[in-house]
This record gives C-alpha cells, structure tokens and sequence, in this order.
C-alpha cells in the first residue's frame, strides 16, 4: 500500500528533489550573511569611546575653567621666572596654549596616511593611544609641577592625536564593516567627538572640576576612557582590505573576515569578498602618497569633495556657535549660571540628534540628508545673523536667536556634522584611500584653526554679521553636494570611483543599473 501511495505522485517527488538543492541555497545564503559579530562590536565601539571621545573632550574641555587655567599661567611665570605678562601678553599665551591643538590636529593629520599604510589601521589606533595617554599625564601634573610647558606639550600632543583620529579613524570602521553594516558604523567617529564635547561640558563644569583647584583634573580625565578602552587592545582586529590589498597578506586578511562576519571557512560570501579584495588588488591605483594623489586627474573631484566638506563644516560656523551661545543665552535674560547649563542643553542637543545617525544613514540616502542639512543650516544661520543683528529692536528676538541655535544643532547632525568624516572612505579605494582622508583632515584641523584665530577679530569688526560668510559656506556645500556628490550608499567605493573619473564633467547622477551596465 505504502509503495503504491509512494508510485502514484512521481511528479511530486519530483518536484522536491528539484526544490532541495534550492532550499539548501538559500539556507547556506542566510547562513553568510555578515554578523554583528563581538569583534567588530569591540573594535567600533572601543575606538570610538577610546580614541574619539576624548579629541572631542580635549576640544570642548578648556572653555569653562579658562579664567582659572589663565590666572594659574599668569601666577606661575611670575613665581617660576619672574615673568609679569601685561593683558595683551597673557592673551597671547592663552592663545597659543587653546591653537597648538589645532597646529598638532594638521600635522597629525599629514602624518596619518604614512602611519596607516604603515603600520596598518590598528596600529595606527594603538598609536593615538599612546599619544593620548602622554597628553592626559601631562596635563594631571602640570599644575603640581607648576609648569606651564607641561600644559602647552599636552595639549600639543592631544592635537596630534586628533589628527590621526579623523584622518584614520572613519577608514578603519569603513574597512572592518560588510557593505550592508557601513552605514551604522559611518557616523561612529563623529558620534565619538560630539559625545566628547559633551561630557568636557559637564566635567568642566565649575561644581564638579571648572573650579580653580581642580581644573587639572578636568583636563586629564579622558585618561580614564583611554585606559579603559586601551586595556582589551589585543582583541581588536585588523583591517582585513589593508592586509590583503596593501600588504598582501591574503591569509590573515581571510582569517580576520571570519573573525568579522561570523562566517564558515567555506563560506560562499567568505571567498565573494576575498574575490572582490583580489580584483581591487590587481586593478589598484599605484596612489598611495600625496603628490601622486593630488596629480591624478581621477581623483580630483572626489578629493576636492572631501576636502570642501571636512573644511565646510568648520566654516559653517559650529564651533562659532558655540563660542557665542552663552552670550546669546544672556542676552534673552538668562543668568550667568543658567546661560551655562543651557549651553550645555544645546551640546546634549548635539549628542543627541548625532545619535540619529546610524539609523537615517542605514535608511536614507547619502545626497538627500546632505542637500537637506545644508539647505536649512543656511536658512538658519541667516535668520540668526538678521535677528541678532536687530535684537535690539524686538524683545522677541533674543528667544528667535536661541529657537535659531538649536534648530541649526538639530540639522547639522542630520548631514553636515557625521558626513564629511567618512565621507572620503565612500569615495577613494583602498590605496589612495589614506592619502586622500589625511589631505581632507588636514584641511578640516586648517579651517578649525582659522575659525578660532579669526573669528573673535570678525566679530568685533562687524558684530552679529559674522554669521553670513558661515550661512554662504552652507549654500556652497548645498550646490557642491547637489551637482557633484555622487550615491554612495549600499555601494562599494569601486562603484563610486568610475562616477567622479572624469572630473567637474562627471555625471554622478547616472542610475546604479546604468553604470553596472557600463
């Protein structure tokens, strides 16, 4: 009986053994998929927390306790070399001990594309580590050996730490994550600098250590995340692109993919990417140093790209912002101590619009949320400009000042803040890849350095105004993205590189089949 039910239906029988081979396919398909494996986890997260967080602390760290910090430097020449500053010399100490961050952010940055070619991704994370923790003991005994040289060295040091951070940093998550898991990794870094910013707000308040006796501590307390995160180093993993298409240690490379993505040793998706490293390996561009990055006529625009958004975005007036909204914040009636905790509302602001990003970035579109963010940082950045201008004139306007610095915290997270950071890793393939990303932040830490050497200067000779030149800087990076930027999302950078071959005359508007099919 059972035989015979067996012989009546060959047609089914059939029919499941054609489907088994592909029931086994897509099993062994949903098998490769790449996992958010404890490596990759570990590697994004602590380099972020170790590395970035603490170049945004060291930038956001020095306003509060600065009138402590300069009396102590006034008080300290005097008894140390009999040295009486007059106001405007003290001024320019102080100057010099808050710019040489950004002079040691631009040499690090020249240095970055050597130093990850060199001795790789995480080695070059190892590196700022190093550097980081020099600079947070430099800055803890600097006040007990009453050395105002120890001040100036740290914060030289965590300058050229910053450096290799954004030159580095955005490349090293770009390469450790699968196509599909790059968007929420992307923001990583700059998510890193804002939480920095943030938590130098709070530590650097003048009831925790802003105070004139604890200052010090303010400054060297990134120490602690750097131990913390520095601690496990042996488990991060390397960039498996650089080891197998720079060094061509194919082997480790393999090793390391598994270590990334969870996948088997004969995993379909495992040799997929081994495949696609090998081809950009062949087909490289013998481009890995400066000169030759800046001569080839293929790269230009995507350099000119990176270079204008890293730059912009200093020039958009951010840092600007900042520096000005506790006088904003005064203006509209707000005491001394309540324009500081706003103040700080707007950084946490900041931290917590930069937190969308891994979520728009995975579901938006690279060119929208850019067109998008610039558009309304410009509109913002003009209505404050007029309104400040008038503030006079309308009591309203000094609440229309403070609505305009938080709506324009709010959009610049959504492209101008995370974007331009990794913005280069999309763009370039493996070997000018350095180069290029060290030539854009040194670009990045120049702008920086202008902005805070010119900008007090510009405000007292043209007052509330000195936000128009930030307001155009914004409509430029609008028309930059609108006609230039090509799609970078759920592409690989040997997609993108063809897009942006030809210069100002490429056509990055071209469809994804279209230039499959070229």
């Amino acid at each position: 009986m059972e035989k015979s039910k067996a012989s009546d239906h060959p047609e089914e029988q059939s029919l499941r053994q054609a489907e088994a081979p592909l029931m086994a396919h897509g099993k062994k398909q949903i098998q490769d998929q790449p996992k958010w494996s404890f490596s990759l986890k570990l590697a994004s997260i602590g380099s972020s927390i170790g590395a970035a967080v603490p170049v945004g602390y060291c930038t956001g760290v020095m306003n509060s306790p600065a009138v402590h910090m300069r009396s102590w430097c006034n008080e300290t020449l005097i008894t140390r070399y009999d040295l009486h500053l007059e106001a405007s010399g003290l001024e320019l100490l102080w100057s010099a001990i808050v710019s040489i961050f950004l002079v040691g952010g631009a040499i690090g940055s020249v240095t970055g594309a050597s130093i990850a070619n060199r001795f790789g991704r995480r080695g070059c994370f190892y590196i700022c580590g190093l550097i980081l923790a020099l600079g947070a003991v430099c800055f803890a005994v600097c006040r007990l050996l009453a050395s105002v040289e120890l001040l100036l060295l740290g914060r030289l040091l965590v300058g050229l730490a910053g450096g290799l951070v954004t030159a580095f940093m955005p490349m090293y998550h770009s390469e450790l994550a699968a196509l599909s898991q790059r968007s929420t990794l992307s923001p990583c870094c700059a998510m890193g600098l804002t939480a920095g910013v943030v938590v130098a707000q709070i530590c650097s308040l003048q009831s925790l250590f802003g105070g004139a006796d604890r200052w010090h501590i303010a400054l060297a307390f990134y120490g602690l995340l750097v131990l913390l995160c520095y601690a496990p180093f042996r488990w991060y993993p390397e960039s498996p692109k650089w080891l197998y298409i720079v060094k061509g240690r194919k082997e480790e490379a393999r090793q390391q993919l598994q270590l990334l993505r969870g996948y088997s040793p004969d995993s379909a998706a495992l040799q997929a990417e081994l495949d696609e490293m090998e081809l950009e390996a062949s087909a490289k561009v013998e481009a890995s140093g400066f000169v030759e990055v800046l001569r080839n006529p293929r790269l230009r625009l995507p350099l000119i790209i990176v270079c204008a958004f890293l730059g912009g975005q200093q020039l958009s007036g951010i840092n600007a912002i900042f520096f000005y909204s506790v006088s904003i914040f005064r203006k509209a009636g707000l005491s001394t101590q309540a324009a500081e905790w706003a103040n700080l509302g707007a950084g946490s602001l900041n931290l917590a619009t930069s937190m969308l990003g891994p979520l728009l970035l995975e579901r938006i579109n690279r060119r929208p949320l850019m067109l998008f963010s610039t558009f309304f940082c410009t509109v913002c950045l003009f209505v404050f400009a007029m309104m400040l201008y008038f503030i006079e004139s309308f009591s309203w306007f000094a609440i229309g000042c403070i609505g305009c610095i938080f709506l324009y915290i709010f959009f610049f997270q959504f492209g101008l803040g995370p974007m331009p950071f990794f913005i280069g890793a999309e763009l370039f393939e493996v070997s000018p890849r350095p180069a290029a990303m060290s030539l854009g932040s040194v670009v990045y830490w120049l702008c920086s350095f202008i902005i805070g050497m010119a900008f007090p200067t510009l405000q007292n000779a043209w007052g509330a105004l000195v936000f128009l030149p930030f307001s155009i800087t914004c409509l430029l990076l609008f028309v930059l993205t609108k006609r230039y930027l090509p799609e970078t999302r759920g592409r690989d950078p040997s997609e993108v590189a063809p897009l942006v071959a030809d210069g100002f005359k490429s056509k990055v508007l071209r469809t994804r089949s279209a230039s499959q099919s070229s």
